[in-house]
């Protein structure tokens, strides 16, 4: 009887409670403690019974690195790509000294020492289509209040809303090959390129559906524009050689995160190749 009141409530859910008080309000009458301790030990069975019909399961373990996950899911991907659309944007993330002169700030970070090389070869490769490139950085006033309370944790040369205008932390790194009179050049002032930039407004202007980005931090800047870039239904691209961060743990977990989730992370081969095979707008 316990296991059926326990399914009947998983199918049926009035009809348990139906069945279920009538049958303890009986037992009730004829001996309180018994019945009670009875509802009690039902309850917990109905949960486990509840728990174990589920798909769902307790946090996983491993003893695996960040990046031995990430190799594991490329072997063997748990999901379908998004694939490319018809049309792209190329989004270069914060690819400034603050960021990229591991020689001059230590805010800097690289995970592949070509990065900007490719970074470089993907520009080209959207100039000769005729399609979108952006570059965005990040610098405040002088007062910093325009970082907000992203601003308020740390107050040092390094911290964030410190890269003020016009300083060295906030100049595009001069191995970029940045074209002034066609790229859009986005200051922003918060992770996401998205947020409060017209980049919606570009990729709209261009009709594009596929936005491919690089720069850093993959852990920061890279998810959130991922996840925003998603949720405006764009087929979102992450070259793995071209995105960097300060850990390689940090680096990998998102990688991970990015491609289960919200973006198709491959190799800049790839998206050269498929570059490649465009016809020029």
């Amino acid at each position: 009887l316990k296991t059926y009141l326990i399914l009947m409530f998983h199918y049926h859910y009035y009809y348990y409670y139906y069945y279920y008080y009538y049958y303890y309000y009986s037992l009730l009458r004829y001996n309180r403690f018994v019945a009670l301790n009875m509802v009690h030990y039902d309850m917990f069975l109905y949960h486990d019974a509840l728990h174990f019909s589920k798909t769902g399961s307790v946090m996983e373990t491993s003893d695996l690195t960040a990046r031995q996950i990430f190799r594991q899911l490329q072997e063997n991907p748990s999901r379908a790509r998004f694939g490319f659309g018809q049309k792209a944007i190329l989004v270069n993330i914060d690819l400034q000294k603050a960021y990229t002169r591991t020689d001059l700030f230590k805010t800097a970070y690289e995970t592949d020492p070509n990065q900007l090389h490719y970074v470089n070869d993907l520009a080209d490769a959207f100039h000769a289509l005729g399609w979108p490139v952006v570059w965005t950085h990040v610098a405040f006033m002088a007062s910093g209040e325009d970082c907000g309370i992203w601003g308020t944790r740390t107050d040092t040369p390094d911290s964030l809303q410190n890269i003020k205008f016009g300083s060295e932390r906030a100049e595009f790194d001069d191995r970029l090959q940045i074209d002034p009179e066609r790229d859009v050049i986005y200051c922003k002032k918060m992770p996401s390129a998205f947020f409060e930039t017209a980049l919606q407004s570009l990729c709209v202007w261009h009709q594009v559906d596929t936005v491919v980005m690089t720069g850093g931090s993959t852990s920061g800047c890279i998810r959130a524009t991922a996840v925003d870039s998603l949720s405006r239904g764009y087929r979102t691209i992450v070259p793995e050689e071209c995105v960097a961060d300060k850990h390689e743990s940090y680096h990998f977990a998102n990688l991970t995160d990015l491609a289960i989730k919200y973006a198709d992370v491959m190799g800049v081969g790839e998206v050269l190749d498929w570059l490649s095979q465009q016809e020029r707008s």
